[in-house]
C-alpha cells in the first residue's frame, strides 16, 4: 500500500533499525518505546488487521516473538515479555513485543481505576541506543 507508513519501513524507504528480517516479516525497534528492547513486528505484505492475516503468516510473528522474547528476558532482565497485535495507530498489522517490568507496561483499561485517561507518546529514543540495542539483538537472533 503505497501511503502506509509500515508498507513504507518493509519497502526501505523510510529508516527503521531492524532486528530481523526474513522473507516474510521485518522487527524493528519502537522509536516511542514502552521499555528498552520494546520491538515491532510487521508482515512485509500490507494486511491491515489481526484477522486479515493469513494463518500461517500469523504463526510466524508469534515464532518470532518467542524468539525476541527469550533475548529481552536475558538481555533487559525482564521476568516476563507482553506479546500483542494491535491496529490503533497504524492500520497495518503489527505486534509489540515488550519486555514487561510493570504490569502496566502492557495491560488494559479495564484495570485502571481512573474513568478519563490522557494518553501520550512515550519519549523518542535515542538513535544512537536504539542502533546499539537493535545491532546486540541482531547478533542475538542470529
Amino acid at each position: 500500500m503505497k501511503d502506509c507508513l509500515f508498507c513504507a519501513i518493509a519497502r526501505g524507504e523510510i529508516p527503521a533499525h531492524r532486528v530481523c528480517e526474513t522473507d516474510e516479516l521485518v522487527a524493528f525497534l519502537d522509536i516511542h518505546p514502552v521499555r528498552p528492547g520494546h520491538t515491532l513486528i510487521i508482515p512485509r505484505d500490507h494486511h491491515a488487521y489481526f484477522d486479515d492475516l493469513p494463518p500461517t503468516l500469523a504463526g510466524e510473528i508469534v515464532a518470532l516473538g518467542q524468539r525476541l522474547s527469550k533475548h529481552m528476558k536475558a538481555r533487559y532482565g525482564a521476568p516476563r515479555v507482553g506479546f500483542a497485535f494491535t491496529g490503533i495507530d497504524v492500520p497495518h498489522v503489527h505486534a509489540h513485543v515488550i519486555p514487561m517490568v510493570e504490569t502496566t507496561d502492557l495491560t488494559s483499561r479495564r484495570y485502571i481505576a481512573e474513568e478519563k485517561l490522557t494518553f501520550r507518546l512515550t519519549p523518542r529514543a535515542d538513535d544512537g541506543e536504539l542502533a546499539a540495542a537493535a545491532a546486540e539483538m541482531r547478533a542475538a537472533l542470529a
